[in-house]
């Protein structure tokens, strides 16, 4: 028989990454695997056994390819003719967090679970944040595998 862990048993980390010259594609799933708790021995899928996850320089992150000018978001307002249309290119402007946190919601399985796992997620433009009396364990993501990072 499977031994679940229970609510009294989670135990919280805190990851520090820095996305510089990161890779999107490549930070928002290895972002969504920590929020998940995947990367634990104790993984459930049914509970919230995940860490939180801390990304700073996030104005600096960068796409593969041809992205960051043809990629598309949409949305709809609810309105009849209410599709709104956005490029990574205009969102870097106005809220360059929108990108990285759209990219890890999609990559969560939808439902209750999935939104509670994404408040977990504190995404900050640049180097500093409010969470250093957190015990936080650095990340090198640039370190795990070559192309997870870019320098154009």
């Amino acid at each position: 028989m499977t031994d679940f862990i229970k609510k009294s048993e989670i135990q919280n980390n805190w990851y520090h990454i820095d996305a510089t010259n990161a890779v999107v594609g490549r930070l928002a799933a290895e972002i969504s695997k920590i929020l998940r708790g995947k990367n634990k021995a104790t993984f459930t899928p049914h509970m919230d056994d995940g860490d939180f996850v801390i990304v700073t320089n996030i104005s600096k992150i960068k796409f593969t390819g041809n992205k960051f000018d043809d990629k598309k978001y949409y949305r709809h307002t609810g309105h009849p003719g209410g599709i709104k249309e956005t490029t990574p290119k205009l969102l870097m402007q106005k809220k360059p967090e929108e990108i990285l946190k759209l990219a890890v919601k999609r990559m969560l399985p939808g439902g209750p679970l999935a939104k509670k796992q994404l408040t977990k997620l504190k995404i900050y433009k640049d180097e500093g944040h409010p969470h250093s009396a957190q015990k936080i364990k650095e990340i090198n993501f640039s370190s795990l595998n070559k192309k997870n990072t870019r320098t154009n």
